[in-house]
């Protein structure tokens, strides 16, 4: 009897044991059985939306304001961004004991980043600060010096870097700090070569930024509400929570917009004229052909009910459509590249800048992909690449001082009388 009861005295414990993960799987099968892969029907996610959609709300409103104030302001929007994206990337790899070994590594890395800026916007913008300037002569010819030796300076203040790094190399420590080195290069190739292509597009008309970048919004909010909704089949492994009903969804609603957005963004002379300075007034120029409307007849299978068989539509809207196929197709695959970078270094987000959206990084990693293509597709396709008057006075402007202009001008005057005569 004895032993029955020692025997039988443990049994119970392990039996109600037994009973209970019994009732726990019960429970959690019951779970499966209502539990939804729609993100609508997951409670805890309606927080998070109604944070994303206020942070989104924010972000289009100071866009639309900084794009109303003008090319300078968007330029300088860009320059803060790539300042965040910069300190943002800088942290990925940054480690607080071996910083605190290396005092000015932080410092150095700057001193690259700003280096990098006055090499990208001092090519690009150097001709437009000299017509700026020219209605003074003495800040003309400092300009005018300054665009001369502009790539002496930047080289001067790189190799003043790169002594700095090799003077501060530690023992013990040259594996990190070769690895700092490397990233920041890596880093000023990535923020740069997408930001310089994105300050050329808006000079050549701002339409040429706002209907790109506002095509990747318009993807990226379209993406989250048609997954949101409606998702249930998975992307990408890269990115689980992307799905194929929000890819489509927001590919279709993309492209719809290009070509509507298109037709209301063009008919403004102030989006599409192009900017030859740095002054902040308004613009007007005379249309360019892409910008005037065309009759345009709808083909004959069009239903008897639709009530217009011609409308007007604009010559750049076909392109437009070029633009947002790339932005609902090709640009979401910077978004995938990102999310397998952040599974590397096995972080959620690049930063926690904007709630419910992570970093800036997180949200510029599509447009970066679509600046850059927007610029070839433009110089490529759309702007001429033949030589006008225009071209060859900035040449003038840039490259010759004033003695040689005042040269040039004599001279070019008596070639034209002895042609005359």
């Amino acid at each position: 009897m004895e032993e029955e009861n020692v025997t039988s005295s443990p049994s119970t414990p392990v039996h109600r044991l037994r009973h209970r993960r019994r009732s726990n799987e019960v429970v959690m099968d019951g779970d499966k059985v209502n539990a939804s892969p729609l993100l609508v029907n997951d409670r805890n996610k309606y927080k998070s939306f109604m944070v994303r959609t206020y942070s989104t709300l924010w972000m289009i409103g100071g866009f639309v304001l900084v794009v109303y104030m003008g090319h300078l302001y968007i330029t300088a929007m860009v320059v803060v961004i790539q300042i965040f994206m910069a300190k943002e990337l800088f942290n990925l790899l940054r480690k607080a004991p071996e910083d605190k070994c290396l005092p000015y590594i932080k410092q150095l890395n700057w001193h690259f980043f700003f280096t990098a800026m006055l090499f990208v916007y001092g090519r690009i913008l150097s001709q437009r600060l000299a017509n700026t300037m020219t209605a003074d002569q003495f800040f003309y010819r400092l300009v005018s010096g300054l665009i001369k030796y502009h790539m002496a300076i930047c080289y001067l203040l790189y190799i003043i870097g790169f002594m700095w790094f090799i003077l501060t190399l530690k023992k013990k420590m040259y594996k990190y700090q070769f690895g700092q080195y490397a990233w920041t290069h890596m880093i000023l190739i990535v923020v740069f070569t997408q930001s310089s292509f994105t300050v050329a597009n808006i000079f050549e008309g701002i339409f040429w930024f706002l209907l790109p970048a506002s095509l990747i919004i318009i993807n990226d909010i379209f993406a989250y509400i048609f997954g949101f909704f409606f998702g249930r089949t998975p992307l990408i492994k890269l990115s689980p929570k992307k799905t194929w009903e929000g890819f489509i969804g927001a590919s279709v609603t993309t492209i719809i917009s290009a070509f509507v957005l298109a037709n209301i963004l063009g008919r403004f002379p102030w989006l599409t004229c192009p900017r030859q300075d740095l002054s902040t007034g308004w613009l007007q120029c005379d249309a360019d052909p892409l910008f005037k409307p065309e009759p345009f007849a709808l083909p004959a299978w069009t239903p008897e009910w639709f009530p217009w068989k011609e409308m007007t539509i604009l010559p750049v809207q076909w392109h437009a459509l070029c633009l947002g196929l790339f932005a609902s197709i090709i640009a979401p695959f910077g978004g995938f590249f990102a999310s397998g970078f952040k599974r590397a270094f096995k972080i959620k987000d690049f930063g926690d800048s904007i709630p419910g959206h992570g970093g800036i990084t997180d949200r510029m990693d599509c447009q970066m992909v679509m600046a850059v293509f927007a610029y070839i597709y433009l110089q490529s396709f759309i702007v001429s690449q033949s030589v006008s008057v225009d071209k060859i006075l900035d040449q003038i402007l840039t490259n010759l001082t004033f003695e040689e202009q005042q040269a040039l001008f004599v001279k070019l005057g008596q070639m034209l009388k002895d042609k005359l005569s």
